[in-house]
């Protein structure tokens, strides 16, 4: 059976240019939730990306729908993949990834495997999976989720969330915590900086974040109790 959805409204570009100015971890400080399984890791070193998710779910070895979304992919689409924890076949190779990126498509997340490594890194497209495999999907047309809500580890996603990922993982969120988010990341990054040139000066990092001063009330306060 095929399940086939509308395109979601893509997330106003300022938002999105915004938001890659953050990093994960950064976002990592202060949110809980919303980051998927770090074992879904990236293919491409020093990448980061943002956009709005498309999804797509299917089992198995059946990838029929990820041909599908080829054709309705946007510029500034992230592709987010539910393989309903098949962990044997790869869902991308270098073919889908070299047509994702004439897409437009940001990136491409996969609960899942992927192979071609190399194709992949070669055409430059930025790809996060659980690994590779050597054993590849095809186009069975038995089955396939297209614009669903799924999950990715561990994570919900629903079409038209926002998804920021680089090389230390991938964080889903809905469009109206862009904002805050972000720019509440590049103030601790810009805030990093500074503390990290008064560091190079000599100063030590303990003492700038109240780190020692802290200790020191509490061993004062064990001390008062013996």
């Amino acid at each position: 059976m095929f399940v086939i959805n509308p395109l979601p409204p893509q997330i106003d570009p300022a938002l999105i240019e915004l938001l890659v100015k953050a990093e994960p971890a950064t976002i990592g400080h202060f949110l809980d939730f919303g980051f998927v399984d770090p074992e879904i890791r990236a293919l491409l070193p020093e990448r980061r990306i943002a956009g709005t998710a498309v999804t797509v779910r299917f089992l198995g070895d059946d990838s029929t729908i990820v041909h599908y979304a080829l054709g309705q992919l946007r510029p500034g689409d992230v592709l987010v993949m539910d393989r309903v924890n098949d962990r044997r076949h790869a869902a991308v190779g270098g073919g889908v990834a070299f047509a994702a990126r004439e897409a437009g498509c940001r990136g491409i997340i996969i609960d899942g495997m992927a192979t071609d490594v190399g194709e992949i890194r070669d055409y430059g497209m930025p790809v996060w999976s659980r690994g590779l495999s050597t054993i590849t999907g095809k186009r069975h047309f038995r089955h396939g989720e297209f614009c669903v809500p799924i999950s990715c580890g561990g994570v919900p996603v629903m079409p038209g969330d926002a998804i920021l990922a680089d090389e230390n993982g991938v964080l889903v969120l809905k469009p109206d915590q862009i904002k805050a988010a972000a720019e509440r990341a590049i103030a601790m990054q810009n805030d990093e900086k500074i503390r990290l040139a008064e560091v190079k000066k000599g100063a030590k990092l303990p003492d700038m974040n109240g780190t020692n001063q802290r200790i020191r009330e509490i061993l004062a306060k064990q001390q008062a109790g013996k």
